[in-house]
This record gives C-alpha cells, sequence and structure tokens, in this order.
C-alpha cells in the first residue's frame, strides 16, 4: 500500500484548460497526491506560474481563447524563473504534427483526451522524479562549483604565504624589510600594467600574465639565502672575488626553485616566472650584466621588469655602503641607463608613470 504524502509537502501543479469539465476531470485524477493550482486561461496561468506558490509541473491544455497552449508554452520559457517548470501538453490534439511541435517548444510530455487516468497520474508521477533528479543534480554541481572555487582560493592564498615566508627568510639575511617584496611587487604589477595598456609586448602580456608576474616577483632574491654571512652582510663594497661569490644568488635561485618544481612532478606556470626572475634579473639591455650575459630580448621579459623595479627601490633605499637617492635622483639614473641596463621601451613607459611609483614606495615605506 502507497502512503499518502502529506498535503502540505506534496508537490504543487497548476492544471490549465478553459473547459471547466476538463479541469474537473483532471483534479479529480490528482488532488489525492498533489496540491493543485488551476487556471482557465493561458494570462491566468502564467501569472500563477510566475507567483509566489510557483508549481513544480504544469499540465497544459492547447486549444484555449486568447493565449493557446503554444503561446504560454514560450512565454514560460522565455521568463527564467518559469523556464525550468516541466509542462505536459494534454489536448484532443492528437496528430503527430502538433505532438512534434509541442515537444520542440520545450514540453516534456504529450498526453491526448480522453484522459486515461492511471496513465496520466504514472506520467505526471515520472516526470516529478525526473525534475527532482534534475535539481539535485543542478543543486549538486553548484555546490561543487562553489566548493572547487573555495579551495582553488585555499592553494592560492597557500602558495602566496609560501613565496612571501620565502622571500621574506632571503630579505631577513639581506637587512632589507620586508616592505621591499611589496614595493617592488606592484612596481612591476604597474610596470607591466602600463606596458599592456599601451599595446606593448602582445605576445606576453595579458592580466593571466602579470598576476604570475607578480606572485613569483618575490622570489628574485631567493638565492641569497645560499650565500655567506660575511659577503651578504658585509658594511662596504665587496673585493673582486667576493663578489664572484654574490653573483651566484641567481644561479642559487633558479636552482632552489627547480627542485622545488621537480619535487611536486609537475610544472607550475607562476614558479616559470619565478624561474626567469631568479636567473636573468640582473642581466643588463647592453649584455654586461651576469649570470649569462644576455643581451636586448634575449633577456625574458619577466627579468626586464623586475631590473628596472629592483634597481629603483635600491636607489631610493638607504644602505650600510651608501644613502637613500631622492626620487628625482633615482630618475635620473635609471634614465641613463636607458639601452645600456634597462630596456628602453620600459625606461620610456616607467618614465611617464614615474609618479605612481614614488606613491607606492611612500604607501610601503619602512
Amino acid at each position: 500500500m502507497t502512503t499518502a504524502v502529506p498535503h502540505a509537502e506534496a508537490p504543487l501543479l497548476l492544471l490549465v484548460d478553459d473547459v471547466p469539465a476538463n479541469l474537473e476531470l483532471l483534479t479529480d485524477c490528482l488532488r489525492d497526491k498533489y496540491r493543485l493550482m488551476v487556471a482557465r486561461s493561458g494570462e491566468r496561468a502564467l501569472a500563477l506560474a510566475s507567483g509566489p506558490r510557483r508549481p513544480q509541473l504544469i499540465l497544459l491544455d492547447i486549444q484555449m481563447p486568447g493565449m493557446d497552449g503554444y503561446s504560454v508554452l514560450e512565454a514560460l520559457q522565455r521568463d527564467p524563473a518559469t523556464a525550468e517548470i516541466p509542462v505536459i501538453f494534454v489536448t484532443a490534439l492528437s496528430d503527430s504534427l502538433r505532438e512534434e511541435k509541442g515537444l520542440a517548444l520545450g514540453a516534456v510530455d504529450y498526453v491526448t483526451k480522453p484522459i486515461n487516468a492511471p496513465i496520466l497520474r504514472a506520467r505526471v508521477s515520472a516526470h516529478l522524479a525526473l525534475k527532482a533528479s534534475k535539481d539535485f543534480l543542478s543543486d549538486k554541481a553548484a555546490y561543487l562549483e562553489q566548493e572547487v572555487s573555495r579551495r582553488t582560493r585555499e592553494v592560492v592564498a597557500l602558495q602566496d604565504v609560501v613565496v612571501h615566508a620565502m622571500a621574506s627568510l632571503a630579505e631577513a639575511r639581506d637587512n632589507e624589510t620586508g616592505n621591499h617584496i611589496l614595493r617592488t611587487k606592484n612596481y612591476v604589477r604597474r610596470l607591466a600594467e602600463e606596458l599592456l595598456a599601451q599595446g606593448l609586448f602582445p605576445e606576453f602580456l595579458s592580466p593571466a600574465y602579470i598576476d604570475r608576474l607578480c606572485k613569483s616577483a618575490p622570489l628574485h632574491d631567493i638565492g641569497k639565502v645560499g650565500i655567506p654571512d660575511h659577503i651578504l652582510l658585509k658594511p662596504g663594497r665587496l673585493t673582486a672575488e667576493e663578489f664572484e661569490v654574490m653573483k651566484t644568488h641567481t644561479t642559487l635561485g633558479y636552482d632552489a626553485i627547480r627542485k622545488a618544481e621537480q619535487a611536486l612532478g609537475m610544472e607550475v606556470d607562476f614558479l616559470a616566472c619565478a624561474k626567469e626572475i631568479a636567473l636573468y634579473h640582473q642581466e643588463k639591455w647592453d649584455g654586461s650584466g651576469y649570470p649569462e650575459g644576455l643581451a636586448g630580448e634575449a633577456i625574458p621579459l619577466s627579468a626586464r621588469l623586475m631590473a628596472l623595479a629592483d634597481v629603483y627601490d635600491a636607489l631610493i633605499s638607504e644602505r650600510v655602503y651608501k644613502r637613500a637617492f631622492t626620487h628625482e635622483e633615482s630618475l635620473a639614473i635609471i634614465e641613463e641607463g636607458r639601452d645600456q641596463h634597462f630596456d628602453p621601451a620600459l625606461v620610456d613607459t616607467f618614465l611617464g608613470i614615474h609618479e605612481e611609483f614614488r606613491e607606492i614606495a611612500q604607501r610601503y615605506a619602512d
């Protein structure tokens, strides 16, 4: 024996027919198991379907004065609030072309009159079960999408924390503050964004690339953790031999990131960018830099951006062996390094937004 569904929890159906006798017949057939609303016109059906008591299924006659059933179904399909309500046509029109038209418009079934009550109840039950399954899967998909988004945010946040921690370790050994990391990262972002806005380097620059660039920028000096203290912390100019050791921080940083990537067993986009920056940020446009003496566009764009940002911040910062230069003095030195130390396109762009560099430096001052 089938247990009756409590009336308050029963599915709500909307019955639409302009003939009262047909509505009475449908009602007698379905009222024991379902809550019912009735409408004697297409216009009234649309009002009820989009109202506060939204039906879970609609049984709809085709031949009605005013709006016929096809027009009602089309209107239901256009409204996002009612587009997912399953519609069963219940009609005396039994030819296959009309049935095909109804199904093509989005009806889920087509029942002909005179009504066979057991078959109608079976079809209603089946389509309600299909609708419930569809809603469940839709809710599950939305939940999974939210969960993936949440997990992705967690992974990104974890990456940021690890990168910042590693970079802070290197900066702490070099007597620099964590604000150097924040300043250089923001210089790089602003310079890259301006280049993108000007349409330069379209083969490289995109919002996604800039995000990866800024995520990896703090690792530019990670190799300094491998430099001996008596060289790294020397309060004065390095000897030629000491400078050769200091120069290895580029390859040390590259190797450290490469080994971390190998340990992951997969390539990571932002780490590819980090390897470029760590290895090549001391290269110079004219080929006089290190470790490989690359020149011009042979130097990766990420490293060219980092070079300018790093030098600007070094110039405006006080060190044990030098005073802090003013913004204007630093500007002149970078302009003088155009075509020598720096990519001329980057210098020209920098000169157009140099006041923003000053603002970043003030915002993250030591």
